[in-house]
């Protein structure tokens, strides 16, 4: 993608899918931050016709849970997911993030898409597995591309946190490195890669953006919080035509 609304990314994909991720520079998506609803409509509907979707993409009520929603069942309905699949043409799966990592799967064939929301509640809880239990194709046949989150530099975390990555996988301690504070520095995407390999998934592009460092491109909770009627939220979409 060109348009300087939109990142520049490199990830190969199957005929038919397509996969986007919105900058600053488009707007705020998220309807649930504060912002004037109108404002944000407008910012969807543009979203859409940048991309010529042919569907509204499916925004969810994510919650920091592992839900996956198959849009070939409730598509058109409320749904709270942090995940999402469809396995027909004209479902965008969409996923709002502001430091939170984002993850687009499609498998080889192109006849399945997912998109999950992994912050670290959602990560350490298994909403990827799920979405890729969800997708019913063997791990190896599937691609995953990571999007723009916070990068380890800047993601400061309690010893809880670590703890409930270690408890489930010792080696996930060598993404966590101690601070001055006492505290520690969570590499986000580190930990999604490592899950996304034991899995089984081979293919794994991006996870090279800071959405905290890039104050330009990107929205981030972290760096910005929720001043000026909160802080926005960018949108990873990927869709079948």
């Amino acid at each position: 993608m060109s348009d300087p609304g939109l990142l520049k990314f490199d990830w190969p994909l199957p005929p038919g899918v397509h996969a986007a991720f919105t900058t600053r520079t488009c707007g705020n998506v998220g309807a649930h931050v504060g912002d004037d609803p109108a404002a944000v409509a407008a910012n969807r509907e543009r979203l859409r016709s940048l991309l010529n979707l042919q569907a509204e993409p499916a925004w969810l009520n994510q919650v920091h849970g592992i839900a996956v929603a198959d849009l070939g069942k409730t598509y058109g309905k409320p749904m709270t997911a942090d995940a999402a699949i469809a396995s027909v043409t004209g479902r965008p799966c969409v996923i709002m993030v502001a430091d939170c990592l984002p993850v687009l799967f499609a498998s080889g064939d192109g006849e399945i898409i997912a998109a999950a929301h992994a912050g670290w509640r959602g990560l350490a809880a298994g909403v990827l597995e799920r979405a890729v239990t969800a997708m019913r194709v063997t791990p190896s046949g599937i691609t995953a591309w990571l999007g723009p989150a916070i990068s380890q530099r800047h993601f400061e975390v309690g010893a809880d946190v670590r703890e409930v990555f270690v408890a489930a996988d010792a080696r996930a301690a060598t993404y966590f490195v101690p601070n001055e504070r006492g505290r520690w520095q969570a590499d986000l995407i580190g930990l999604a890669r490592r899950r996304l390999a034991l899995l089984g998934i081979e293919s794994i592009s991006g996870g090279e953006w800071c959405t905290f460092a890039d104050r330009e491109r990107f929205f981030s909770h972290r760096r910005d919080g929720d001043v000026a009627g909160g802080t926005g939220r960018m949108a990873a979409l990927i869709w079948r035509v």
